[in-house]
């Protein structure tokens, strides 16, 4: 099917011819035809190209969507790619630390502020210090000691004045802290807290920020 605008020009064009006496010289139907290919051409070309080109971004966006819908993997599917990873050198070597006097050190400690994570409740803590363990990646942060237990107080990497009160720290500060997140490496002998709250001499010194499209 024409376009619109193509039909107008040939109805145009229909008329035009019909209200002309061309009896006596057909060379005036020859020009008038070739002008006529040469506009189709012009007005068809475009819209062929765009056709080609939305019916490409239509393919791009099933094919996103297809794999945005794709299934969630099973917890049998998650057990078997967590039993394949363990055969690797590194989940031999993540085994084996886990089996050790200090993974087991790192787990025992992470139970013991569980509750505190899970609730997002208040964890009393004392600075002890101002630096991460040498070769850390976390970003800023502090040691503090919890119950007893060492672990690391990871705020992550800084960004403008996000950290600028919490750099007011010393050591054996007290603090009120909370956290939505607790985790674990091999390459640290402590756990590992996210600070996501922190209060010293119960005045809030640091809230994380909400995540982009987060309330």
């Amino acid at each position: 099917m024409l376009p619109t605008a193509v039909v107008e020009i040939l109805e145009n064009k229909k008329k035009a011819l019909n209200g002309s006496d061309l009896s006596g010289d057909r060379s005036m139907l020859v020009e008038p035809t070739k002008n006529m290919k040469k506009i189709i051409y012009a007005l068809v070309l475009p819209l062929v190209v765009v056709s080609g080109l939305v019916l490409a971004n239509r393919e791009i966006n099933n094919e996103a969507s297809k794999k945005s819908t794709s299934k969630p993997l099973s917890v049998a599917e998650m057990k078997a790619g967590r039993k394949k990873w363990e055969a690797t050198p590194d989940g031999i070597k993540y085994k084996k630390w886990e089996a050790s006097p200090e993974g087991k050190k790192v787990y025992a400690g992470e139970a013991k502020i569980r509750k505190h994570i899970s609730a997002f409740t208040n964890m009393e803590a004392v600075v002890t210090s101002l630096s991460l363990p040498p070769g850390s990646r976390l970003g800023f942060g502090v040691m503090v000691r919890i119950n007893g237990d060492d672990y690391i107080l990871s705020f992550g990497p800084e960004k403008s004045n996000e950290f600028q009160q919490l750099h007011s720290l010393n050591v054996n500060d007290k603090l009120s802290i909370r956290s939505h997140w607790v985790s674990h490496a091999p390459k640290y002998s402590y756990p590992i807290v996210s600070g996501d709250y922190v209060e010293r001499d119960s005045k809030l010194i640091y809230k994380r920020p909400p995540r982009k499209g987060g309330c």
